[in-house]
């Protein structure tokens, strides 16, 4: 269930891109569902939503009403200036977007996203609302854990869920989530591990099953100016190198997409794979098992190996 907020950011998203004139702060209010109150308290709410809407690249067009009196503005979003700027936003503006998009497709908030404009239908005011799919923000994510874990950055609440870590093994973690983040095709959730306290970064396709969200909201706290992009360079790419490995025929695509063949034979390709992280690498090849065999570089070797043997001796 979305927060109230995420609702009215996305009614209002919706009603000031399809209204084909600028609409009053009075026909806003009676018609985006979430602003209540005295005058004041819906101002400062109204002034908020536009400086949220405004950091995810929505602009909202102000425009006097009268060309002869300046004492009352209208309001909307014009479509040619509507976009959307994925690369800088933070865990809780991703989640307001992967809702927002979800929305867009109908998968989430059906009915209650699309009142808004129902309700300007019923005042007079013409809307056009044919033309909001074609604008729809879309966050292609293969993960069914996306939107509830996005939730979860907004109420700051804790989750829990089944992990594979680097050695393969599944291990149960409880964690405070502070942001989502994408990099290299991948996404990454990035939060402080209760077990381990410590931040760290756990890659979405590798949690097994369905997350679970404590109900408790509120629940904890994250470090103002606490970048989630910034954490995920400086801990995931923080090396650089050539890797050069045997991967079978027909597999290791996640490894192939930035690689190099360099020879071939029935059975392998071997291939120059740059990587800026080593033990992502590493984890990466034994993620693939026998079929990645590791020429060169000796620490990478060495280190898959070792990891191997730890794991043949965790299960003797």
């Amino acid at each position: 269930m979305a927060s109230r907020k995420s609702e009215r950011l996305i009614n209002l998203t919706m009603a000031l891109l399809a209204t084909r004139r600028y609409l009053t702060k009075s026909e806003i209010f009676r018609t985006v569902d979430g602003y209540f109150g005295d005058d004041e308290s819906t101002e400062r709410m109204f002034e908020r939503d536009k400086d949220d809407l405004r950091k995810i690249g929505i602009e909202i067009e102000v425009r006097s009403l009268d060309p002869l009196f300046d004492d009352e503005s209208g309001y909307r979003i014009h479509p040619d200036s509507y976009s959307l700027n994925l690369g800088d936003l933070s865990g809780v503006e991703v989640a307001i977007l992967s809702i927002a998009a979800q929305a867009w497709r109908g998968a989430a908030l059906g009915g209650s996203a699309q009142s808004a404009l129902v309700k300007l239908a019923s005042l007079g005011i013409d809307s056009d609302f044919d033309s909001l799919p074609a604008l729809s923000p879309k966050l292609h994510i293969d993960s069914s854990n996306f939107v509830p874990l996005t939730q979860a950055i907004m109420d700051r609440c804790v989750v829990a869920f089944s992990y594979i870590s680097s050695e393969l093994v599944a291990e149960e973690r409880k964690v405070e989530p502070f942001g989502l983040g994408s990099r290299r095709g991948n996404w990454y959730l990035v939060g402080r591990d209760l077990n381990r306290n410590a931040v760290r970064t756990f890659r979405l396709a590798r949690i097994l099953g369905e997350v679970e969200v404590a109900k408790s909201k509120g629940s904890f706290e994250v470090e103002v100016g606490f970048d989630v992009l910034g954490f995920l360079d400086s801990n995931l790419f923080d090396e650089s190198g050539i890797a050069l490995l045997k991967i079978r025929l027909g597999k290791g695509h996640s490894l192939r997409r930035l690689a190099n063949v360099i020879s071939s034979d029935h059975e392998f390709d071997l291939c120059e794979v740059p990587y800026t992280n080593s033990e992502s690498l590493v984890g990466q090849i034994l993620w693939h098992g026998d079929d990645i065999i590791v020429e060169s570089p000796l620490d990478i070797r060495e280190s898959t190996i070792s990891r191997l043997q730890d794991l043949t001796a965790s299960h003797v």
